[in-house]
């Protein structure tokens, strides 16, 4: 095997699962990331009072390999299973959803897988790759902060969602645009609750299919949570693309009246966030795409399933089509 130098666009479980393996087998890796942590959707906001998960609430695991690598995670610290009581609501009934899950989630955040994979991985956050070009001694990227890069890359793998891959990738591989020209993400607008007390309500978690909200967990009752009594809330697809340029003090409190409606009650404080690009279909099971006569590859949630399983699964495909 001749040892390649391959950059990684994203450090979000695709990314950091993809550049794992790579690693391990022999070849040099660099990851960039625009953002000022890792772990993408996989996120948590905090202050000193209080802590929530306003991406991915949880993460199941049903493919051998992942059921493994959540073992580890557990033994290691990083994750623990979550068993909330959760409720279903939809045209004015509450009901029990069908079905037993494990649910895990990241301890004492989200994150905390992420961070774990990266510690032996080089990753550069805060760093926005906006264009790539192609010389004799192989790809070169420019970031927003940075500009031109020093190094040359043999191969690069995109791990982030299609319209930012579109964006960089312009013309030089039509097999991955044709792909990412394809996709369809929905945004998703997240409201963190916090309140002075524990508040009395008949769940830790519930899926809403009537109204503005699609999800509501008492983010405080997951494992290994501190600080005062927080919950968040996901609105529907549909509803945010209705309101996907609103600012964050308009949706909040929309969201929150509709939390009252559930018998919620006013918290104390509360703030918005909005995830332009949070899922895609769930029935897309492409995988990941590796185009050999350019070295480029593209790897994500998005091209499989939209889970967290998903995205590890993919990075991992990718990984060893590139070998």
């Amino acid at each position: 095997m001749i040892k390649q130098h391959i950059a990684v666009i994203g450090a979000g479980i695709a990314g950091l699962s993809c550049a794992t393996i790579l690693q391990n087998a022999g070849h040099s890796v660099e990851l960039f990331d625009k953002g000022r942590g890792i772990g993408g959707r996989l996120s948590t906001r905090r202050n000193d009072l209080w802590q929530c998960d306003h991406g991915a609430q949880y993460f199941t695991a049903r493919h051998p390999d992942f059921i493994l690598q959540t073992e580890q995670w557990i033994e290691a610290g990083v994750v623990a299973i979550w068993d909330p009581v959760l409720r279903v609501y939809q045209d004015g009934q509450w009901s029990i959803p069908q079905g037993i899950l494990k649910r895990f989630v990241g301890i004492p955040g989200m994150s905390a897988p992420a961070r774990a994979m990266a510690q032996s991985l080089s990753v550069q956050t805060s760093t926005t790759i906006q264009s790539m070009s192609h010389t004799d001694e192989g790809w070169r990227l420019t970031s927003t902060e940075h500009g031109l890069l020093p190094s040359h890359y043999s191969k690069i793998v995109f791990a982030i969602p299609p319209i930012q891959v579109a964006a960089i990738l312009e013309t030089h591989s039509k097999k991955i645009s044709a792909v990412t020209d394809s996709i369809v993400m929905q945004p998703c607008w997240t409201v963190m609750m916090q309140f002075d007390a524990q508040i009395e309500m008949p769940f830790n978690g519930a899926f809403i299919n009537t109204g503005p909200l699609s999800w509501v967990a008492r983010n405080s009752s997951k494992p290994s949570r501190k600080g005062q009594e927080s919950w968040v809330m996901h609105a529907s697809p549909a509803w945010t693309q209705v309101h996907l340029e609103h600012k964050p003090e308009e949706i909040a409190p929309l969201l929150v009246e509709a939390f009252q409606a559930l018998g919620g009650p006013q918290p104390s404080t509360w703030s918005a966030h909005r995830w332009r690009y949070a899922s895609s279909d769930a029935s897309i099971a492409i995988g990941s795409v590796w185009d050999a006569d350019t070295g480029i590859g593209i790897c994500g949630d998005w091209l499989n399933g939209g889970r967290v399983e998903g995205a590890w699964l993919s990075g991992q495909a990718l990984a060893h089509v590139i070998g």
